[in-house]
C-alpha cells in the first residue's frame, strides 16, 4: 500500500503505538548530541587554541564511519534495529560520561578528548542506519508522511534548542554542558526502549559476512547514474569547501568578540535557518525547475559562507549562518528526493549506504580540511576561500551535468532511465 501525504490526520498518527515514545526519544537525544557537539568544540579550542585541532576532532568522528561502512549497514539489516540502538547510544551516553569526568580535570590535552570523540563516532556509525527506518517500521499505514514529517521537525528543533542551551551551561562549567547531554542522551534511550517493533520485522536471517561487493554496488550504480552522481556529488564537494560551521569556535572568538552563550545562539542559527526552510518547504514544496534550484541553493549556500567568513557583525554573521543553513536544507530536501526517485527498490540501501558515508560523514571530513587550512591560511581566508570554492563548483556542475539542471519536475525522473 502507498502511503498518500496528508492521508491521515495527525492526531490519529501519533496516537499509533510507538510512535510518540519514538518522537520524544528523538528530540532528547537529539538535543543532548548538539548540545555535546557545540560544547566539544568549543572546549578543544578553548585548550588548544589552535583550529588545526578542531580539524582532526572532525577526522576522529569521521574515520569510524569509513572503516565500519562494510558492516553497519549490514547489521542494522539483519539484527534487531532496536536493540542495535540502544547498544549505540549506550556507546553516546558513555562518551558524554567520559567527557564531563575529563573536564573535570581541568584539562591542558585534547588528546584524550580525541579518542573519546572516536567512541562517539562508532557510535554513530552503528545508530543511523539502525535508527533511521524505525518510524517507517512502526508507522501505522497512511500515516508514513505524517510520521517522517513529525520525525523531521524533532531533529531541527533539537539543532535550535541543543547548541542554545550549550552556551549557557558550558559558560557555567564544561563539564556541566557534557553531564547534561548525558542525562538527555539516556533519556533518549530511556524513551526508545518504550518502542515496541512489530514481530513482522524483526525476522530471524542469518547474518552474513558483509563483502567488499556489496559496498562497491551502490557507489557503481552512483556512478552510472548521472542524476545521482551530480546531486549526491555537488553536496559533497559543498560541504567538503563549506565547512564554515566546524569553525564557528574560532569565528565567535577570535572575529566575532563574543562570549560562550553568543556562541551557543550562532551554533542555534543554523538550526532555525533549517527549521525555517522545512516549515516553508513544507507548506510551498517546490514544483517546477528542480534542478536549477538545487544549483542555487548551493551557490546560495557558498555566498552566505563569503558572507561569514568576511564580517566582524556578530548580527551579519547570525544572519549568514541562517541564510546557509537554509540554503542547505533546500539542497537536502531535493537530493532526499531525487535519489529514491531513480534508485530501483532493490538497490536503495546500497546507494543509501554511499550517500550517507559521503554526505554525512564529509562534514566531518570538510571539519578536518577547514582546521588543516585555517591553521595554515587563517580563519577568514579558509572561509572565504570554502565559500568561492563552492560558488566554483556549482559553476563547473551547472556546464558539466546539463541532465542535473535541465530537471523541471520531481515527476520527470524516470527509472526506467537508470542503467540496470
Amino acid at each position: 500500500m502507498t502511503d498518500q501525504p496528508g492521508a491521515m490526520p495527525a492526531r490519529e498518527a501519533l496516537s499509533a503505538p510507538g510512535v510518540r515514545p519514538l518522537l520524544i526519544s528523538s528530540f532528547v537525544l537529539t538535543t543532548g548530541v548538539m548540545l555535546q557537539a557545540a560544547a566539544l568544540g568549543k572546549h578543544i579550542f578553548d585548550i588548544t587554541d589552535s583550529e588545526l585541532d578542531i580539524g582532526w576532532l572532525g577526522l576522529a568522528e569521521f574515520m569510524p564511519a569509513i572503516l565500519l561502512v562494510l558492516i553497519t549497514g549490514t547489521i542494522a539489516d539483519r539484527l534487531n534495529r532496536k536493540k542495535i540502538s540502544l547498544v549505540a547510544q549506550f556507546g553516546e551516553f558513555v562518551s558524554s560520561i567520559l567527557l564531563m569526568f575529563y573536564a573535570l580535570t581541568n584539562p591542558t590535552s585534547a588528546a584524550p578528548m580525541f579518542a573519546i570523540a572516536v567512541l562517539f563516532g562508532a557510535s554513530r556509525a552503528f545508530l543511523s542506519p539502525a535508527l533511521r527506518p524505525i518510524a517507517a517500521m512502526i508507522a501505522p499505514t497512511g500515516g508514513l508522511p505524517r510520521v517522517i514529517g513529525f520525525y523531521s521537525a524533532t531533529w531541527t528543533g533539537a539543532a535550535i534548542l541543543g547548541p542554545a542551551i550549550s552556551g549557557f551551561l558550558y559558560a557555567v562549567d564544561p563539564a556541566l554542558a557534557y553531564g547534561v547531554a548525558a542525562v538527555l542522551i539516556a533519556g533518549g534511550m530511556f524513551f526508545l526502549s518504550l518502542v515496541k517493533l512489530p514481530p513482522v520485522a524483526e525476522p530471524v536471517v542469518p547474518l552474513e559476512r558483509p563483502t567488499l561487493r556489496d559496498a562497491v554496488e551502490g557507489l557503481v550504480f552512483i556512478r552510472k547514474t548521472p542524476v545521482l552522481l551530480a546531486a549526491i556529488s555537488l553536496d559533497l564537494f559543498a560541504v567538503l569547501f563549506g565547512g564554515a560551521v566546524a569553525l564557528l569556535p574560532v569565528i565567535a572568538e577570535e572575529q566575532l568578540k563574543v562570549g560562550d552563550v553568543a556562541y551557543g545562539w550562532l551554533r542555534a542559527a543554523g538550526g532555525i535557518g533549517a527549521a525555517s526552510m522545512a516549515v516553508f518547504l513544507a507548506m510551498r514544496p517546490l514544483r517546477r525547475n528542480v534542478g536549477r534550484s538545487l544549483l542555487i541553493a548551493v551557490g546560495v549556500f557558498g555566498l552566505a559562507t563569503i558572507v561569514l567568513g568576511d564580517t566582524s557583525s556578530y548580527v551579519v554573521a547570525f544572519i549568514a549562518v541562517l541564510v546557509l543553513s537554509a540554503a542547505d536544507m533546500v539542497s537536502v530536501f531535493i537530493r532526499g528526493s531525487i535519489v529514491p526517485l531513480v534508485t530501483p527498490d532493490e538497490k536503495r540501501g546500497r546507494v543509501s549506504a554511499v550517500e550517507n558515508v559521503f554526505i554525512g560523514a564529509t562534514n566531518e571530513l570538510g571539519a578536518f580540511e577547514s582546521g588543516v587550512a585555517s591553521q595554515a591560511f587563517g580563519t577568514p581566508a579558509t572561509v572565504i576561500g570554502g565559500g568561492v570554492a563552492t560558488i566554483a563548483i556549482v559553476g563547473v556542475w551547472w556546464i558539466g551535468f546539463p541532465s542535473l539542471r535541465k530537471i523541471d519536475r520531481f515527476s520527470d525522473l524516470e527509472m526506467s532511465e537508470n542503467p540496470a
